[in-house]
């Protein structure tokens, strides 16, 4: 059942095509522009390139999904496999299941609302003629990863992401950049180093790569020590990307450091792969491997939970100096803890939870990092006591459509139900109460029990941050006191008149410096569009630009909520057959 009748070879080039067109787009970010095509000025032209090439990409992704027959999702479709190296049996073969086709959906529509949304508003840093391209590195990398079913062609596509990931931290990040780059590339490619020798191990015991081959064998060709190692090496690297307690700590420097658009790809895109390893490699070819391990899994996934729960409790308080960058990071690995105790089930309904966890996060914390940046722009900070201020620096008050919205993606994200965070949640936890046999039955409903009072801790936060940020009595911004920095905005990029203070510049004893009645707006960028003066105080609100970035995140948000249907009704046959071992 299809909804466009599409022919084999044409879902094939749709399949390529998405892979390989942003890394030809990204070689032809770096070439001049055409004289016909440079617009106002050359920068205006790059980013308007990379609009089109990623806009161009979901348009091909959408055309794979109506042709996709969704009356058999647990086969793979649009397969393209040719050999590569015929001497280990390394083969360019490319599908997409009912797994992989969100994946491959939620990643294409990510970076074309990153790409439109730095169109109008650049981030601050070098020329964009590299960021662009490093965006575009940074998508194929991702498409190819969900997209390539050889173990090696995985590997090399899941370390094409690091170094743009890396460049975007490092160039065009704030605060301590430099360093949470060098985390971020360190603790990755350590990871990385021992996933490919488990990778190596398997596909040497075996005598091939092929993932669709090694999980229809189910692991019967691999002795219970190969697999025991195997699960041991390649799940650290899959676990350093997911993150996991305790190699998460890379996370909240890389998202504190990374700009807006660095932190929805981060969060929305790579988090996942991390995951979709799991699903993907480790369920179906390592099936004894994993049932040995799938308890310690789960330990350290609740683990998680409360640990990113907690922590982003301790930033919320008051005098934390808490950033709310940093507090939504530190949310992301308590939700991926729920991903990776889904899997630790090794059950269908687990699973299919941890694969629906794994959108909705793309969604609603691709969402709030988008709107953490807006706040960040207007007040020209993410601290938390700042941001509330004494007599209230409520965004209700000051940008109503703004402190909505925020608020609507913080309750996403706690698990309403209605909502695509509460679906993947449950599962994981029914999945919890019942793990696939063999695994202990106590131990797997007290990890329940614990996850369920992570949910309670998830909910404390971020109505804390709802309260503190968007709630409050309205106030203008020049009554706040002495220090916070807030005045109203110059320009889009939330810059201040350079007769006022910075946060880290202000002075106890120092009056607050009101802005000049006749200053002009400062320089804005290439179709940037300065902010309007607002009396009483108040904020630019959502703009026309950043309304087109977010709606299709909360309408996706709202509509995975109310017709879960849709997406589990594509992993469901999938994931029953790759348990099974390739046989349904």
């Amino acid at each position: 059942m299809t909804v466009i009748d599409i022919s084999p070879s044409v879902m094939q080039f749709l399949l390529a095509f998405i892979v390989l067109a942003p890394l030809l787009g990204a070689a032809a970010a770096l070439l001049p522009a055409p004289p016909g095509l440079q617009g106002k000025n050359p920068d205006q032209a790059v980013l308007r390139h990379g609009v089109t090439v990623t806009g161009t990409v979901l348009i091909a992704a959408i055309f794979l999904a109506a042709g996709f027959d969704h009356g058999h999702p647990a086969t793979m479709q649009a397969t393209t496999d040719i050999s590569w190296i015929p001497a280990l049996d390394v083969r360019i073969h490319l599908g997409v299941d009912g797994i992989s086709l969100p994946l491959l959906l939620l990643t294409a529509l990510l970076t074309f609302l990153c790409a439109l949304y730095s169109y109008f508003k650049p981030p601050a840093g070098p020329a964009p003629k590299a960021f662009v391209a490093l965006v575009l590195v940074l998508q194929s990398g991702t498409l190819a990863t969900f997209a390539v079913l050889d173990l090696l062609l995985f590997f090399l596509a899941f370390e094409m992401v690091l170094i743009p990931m890396y460049f975007l931290i490092a160039r065009w990040g704030s605060g301590q950049r430099q360093g949470a780059a060098w985390k971020f590339i360190l603790y990755t490619l350590l990871g990385s180093v021992v996933m490919l020798l488990g990778l190596l191990l398997i596909g040497l015991k075996s005598g091939t790569f092929d993932m669709v081959a090694l999980a229809t064998d189910n692991g019967r060709g691999l002795t219970a020590s190969v697999q025991l190692i195997a699960v041991l090496a390649i799940g650290l690297g899959l676990a350093v990307k997911t993150p996991m307690w305790p190699l998460h700590s890379w996370l909240p420097d890389a998202h504190t450091a990374a700009p807006t658009v660095g932190s929805v790809l981060l969060a929305g895109v790579l988090l996942k792969m991390g995951t979709y390893g799991f699903v993907r490699i480790l369920l179906p070819i390592a099936p004894d491997g994993m049932h040995t391990f799938a308890p310690y899994l789960a330990a350290f996934a609740v683990v998680g939970i409360v640990y990113g729960s907690l922590a982003c409790l301790a930033l919320a308080r008051t005098g934390a100096r808490g950033d709310l960058k940093r507090l939504i990071a530190y949310s992301s690995v308590g939700h991926m803890g729920f991903v990776l105790l889904g899997i630790a089930t090794m059950t269908p309904t687990g699973v299919n939870g941890a694969l629906f966890a794994n959108i909705a996060h793309g969604l609603i914390t691709g969402l709030l990092f988008f709107l953490v940046g807006a706040v960040k722009d207007r007040y020209g900070t993410a601290d938390l006591d700042t941001l509330a201020g004494a007599t209230g620096a409520a965004l209700y008050g000051r940008a109503p459509r703004l402190g909505a919205l925020l608020a609507f993606a913080a309750v996403a994200s706690l698990g309403l139900p209605g909502l695509a965070g509460f679906w993947g949640e449950m599962l994981t936890l029914f999945g919890a109460y019942s793990p696939a046999e063999g695994l202990s039955r106590p131990a797997f409903r007290t990890f329940l029990a614990i996850g369920a009072f992570g949910t309670l801790l998830t909910a404390a936060y971020m109505l804390i941050v709802i309260r503190r940020v968007c709630m409050g009595e309205h106030a203008p911004l020049s009554s706040l006191p002495p220090g916070t920095g807030l005045v109203p905005p110059t320009a889009t990029t939330g810059a201040r008149p350079a007769s006022t203070p910075s946060p880290a510049e202000a002075v106890p004893d120092r009056q607050p410096v009101e802005a000049e009645p006749n200053r002009q707006p400062a320089e804005a960028g290439p179709d940037r569009q300065p902010a309007e003066a607002v009396p009483d105080g108040r904020l630019a609100d959502i703009r026309t630009y950043e309304a087109a970035a977010w709606t299709p995140l909360a309408a996706l948000t709202v509509l995975a909520g109310l017709w879960p249907a849709v997406l589990l009704g594509l992993t469901d046959p999938a994931v029953q057959k790759l348990l099974a071992g390739g046989k349904q």
